[in-house]
């Protein structure tokens, strides 16, 4: 079956799966704009998981669905798609074009591997911590592509110059960097709000369904903890395990990083008014809600502050007699689609709320009585072993709204059990399609399918304790 015969199908599967789902569901179960809201959810993962149409496209099916069926009016519909939070990830966005405008970005991986050593191991930690640290503030797809022709050129170097392409160290090496490369990068996604989509989305439904705000500060409190534990997993597990490389100096590893260095020459005054104004958005998001006190008020919220530092780097000027550090030209980088996912998932996550879908789960969960570190070890394993086979984003989506009807019906801080799951959900670790960094870096040719599922699986493993334990211990102390 030819691709263009399969993207008619789907194409046409997805309003007809409405219409089943919409005349077969119970009203009983279903009453009134619930089977609306369920029918039209199916509708979009159907389009999200196969995608005939781009995904921000099938994001914007409630725009037409929800005022058509009566669920909503226009003006409601469309109300999602300007959340705050969308704005706080667009100004996120602003931050990190400048970043990579100016390759600000590379310098800082560089400067990191170069203090790690020359080692197999070393190189690997290195490549692990600069990874991990620039995917926290960019996309962990523009890190990955960042990342490797880096590594590429580490590992051509070891292959031609010192003659080890045939040597059973040098692949374990290779396949253990371009893994770690590939891990980190969505691991680092896990420390900020900004890092991954999948994060915003779940701080957009706190926003939206609960009207309270999750810090930016307290998100890292528990995020970079998570961080921490996950990449030293992964580290032990590469280079401890299954990758054991005992290369314990590589020569000319060090003129190669000092040598890419060199040919970005010193730091521009771009580059540093560039670091000057992400430290200072940095520095807003942290301290947030302590000069929130001192001013004894609340008018700082962290959109606010992102939208700010956005536009500063339209105020700036890159250099003297210089236009500023971004123009409107480079806004056509911007990942506007992830924008409008967002929205429909926002808007989805409303219809379900208020046409009394979550409430209804939670009548469940009252009525079923489950220990609270139960549901999140349950809840947590499950978004792990969903995000390999569709989109975190999509999953997030669609899965927190369900886990806070959950979390209502258990009497539980919807926060402990959405958290985790959304960290789950960044854990899509085994499977080459499951993230885009696993896709960039296995198209690197140094990893095979079997030795991914394998480190992957044994990462999982590892993550989902970490993820429980922090879950259970830290965040009845911040949230």
């Amino acid at each position: 079956m030819n691709s263009t015969l399969i993207r008619k199908i789907t194409i046409a599967g997805g309003p007809l799966l409405f219409l089943i789902l919409k005349t077969s569901l119970p009203q009983s179960v279903f009453p009134g704009a619930a089977s609306t809201v369920v029918a039209t959810g199916a509708w979009m993962i159907l389009w999200w998981i196969a995608e005939p149409v781009p995904i921000p496209v099938t994001s914007l099916l409630p725009l037409v669905v929800m005022p058509l069926a009566g669920v909503s009016s226009m003006s409601e519909a469309a109300q999602p798609y300007g959340d705050p939070v969308i704005f706080l990830f667009m100004g996120g966005f602003i931050l990190a074009l400048g970043l990579e405008k100016y390759q600000l970005h590379q310098r800082i991986a560089l400067t990191l591997i170069r203090l790690t050593g020359t080692s197999g191991n070393g190189i690997i930690l290195g490549f692990m911590l600069a990874t991990a640290l620039i995917s926290m503030w960019i996309s962990n797809t523009a890190t990955a592509i960042m990342m490797l022709p880096i590594a590429s050129s580490v590992t051509g170097l070891i292959a031609r110059d010192l003659n080890m392409e045939h040597d059973p160290k040098f692949q374990k090496f290779s396949t253990g960097l371009m893994l770690a490369i590939a891990y980190s990068a969505s691991i680092g996604g896990m420390a900020t709000i900004i890092g991954t989509p999948p994060n915003v989305v779940m701080v957009g439904h706190v926003k939206r369904i609960y009207g309270t705000d999750v810090p930016f500060a307290d998100w890292m409190i528990i995020g970079i903890p998570v961080m921490i534990l996950t990449l030293a997993s992964c580290y032990f597990i590469i280079t401890g395990l299954l990758f054991k490389n005992k290369l314990n100096h590589i020569e000319g590893s060090s003129e190669l990083i000092e040598n890419k260095l060199r040919e970005m020459g010193p730091m521009s005054s771009m580059e540093r008014r560039v670091l000057w104004v992400f430290g200072l958005t940095c520095f807003f998001w942290i301290f947030r809600q302590g000069i929130n006190r001192l001013a004894g008020g609340n008018f700082l919220d962290d959109t606010s502050i992102a939208i700010g530092g956005g536009i500063l780097m339209f105020l700036i000027p890159a250099g003297k007699g210089d236009g500023p550090l971004l123009e409107w030209r480079d806004m056509k980088e911007m990942q506007w689609g992830i924008l409008l996912l967002f929205g429909g998932g926002m808007a989805l996550a409303e219809g379900m709320e208020k046409s009394g879908i979550v409430e209804q789960i939670g009548s469940y969960f009252e009525n079923n009585k489950v220990s609270g570190s139960l549901l999140i070890f349950s809840l947590t394993l499950i978004s792990m072993a969903l995000t390999e086979l569709m989109s975190n984003v999509a999953l997030v989506t669609i899965f927190v709204p369900v886990v806070f009807g959950i979390a209502e019906g258990a009497g539980i801080n919807p926060i402990y059990l959405a958290l985790p799951v959304t960290f789950a959900a960044s854990c899509a670790f085994m499977m080459p399609i499951s993230t885009p960094p696993n896709a960039i870096l296995f198209a690197s040719g140094y990893i095979k399918m079997k030795e991914m599922v394998k480190t992957g699986f044994l990462l999982n493993l590892f993550s989902l304790l970490i993820i429980f334990l922090l879950s259970i211990t830290l965040m009845d102390r911040i949230f």
